[in-house]
């Protein structure tokens, strides 16, 4: 079965807290946010609840993209690094046909004096996963990254 993995991944001079609490304030994305501009869901979200994202590609169109939040995972100390974790699963109408699957992860860490890392990835999977636009999807993923990174570190 055809499978892709765009992704992103960029350093943060900031507390991985504030990070965090950029990432978790959705109301706020349209402020920062080229890609995410808007996300529709419950506040402070949680595992189980609907969340609407509305994208902005590189060409400037817009889609909408149902999903549902499958993890929230706060700060927390692993071992002496910081991580916490954000996740949500695709539910639009290619994946209830079973043909396109998406999971996208969001993950901090951060190590004592370091900078605070955010990766990024959908793992995607489904016979039209080409359709999906993978591509298109790893330049938003940068662009929503980089956003990010200027959002916190002008929080410090």
């Amino acid at each position: 079965m055809p499978e892709a993995r765009p992704a992103a991944r960029v350093e943060i001079d900031a507390p991985l807290e504030i990070v965090w609490a950029v990432m978790m304030d959705i109301g706020a994305y349209g402020e920062w946010n080229p890609f995410c501009y808007r996300a529709d869901c419950v506040v402070p979200p949680k595992a189980g609840d609907p969340i609407k994202l509305y994208v902005r590609w590189a060409n400037g169109k817009t889609q909408t993209s149902p999903e549902r939040i499958s993890l929230v995972e706060p700060p927390y100390d692993d071992h002496g690094t910081s991580r916490a974790t954000l996740a949500y699963v695709y539910e639009g109408l290619p994946a209830k046909l079973g043909l396109v699957k998406g999971r996208r992860l969001q993950s901090l860490s951060q190590v004592p004096g370091g900078p605070t890392v955010y990766d990024t990835v959908e793992e995607f999977s489904g016979p039209l996963v080409a359709l999906a636009g993978p591509d298109r999807v790893a330049d938003g993923f940068t662009r929503h990254a980089d956003a990010l990174k200027l959002r916190a570190e002008s929080l410090v």
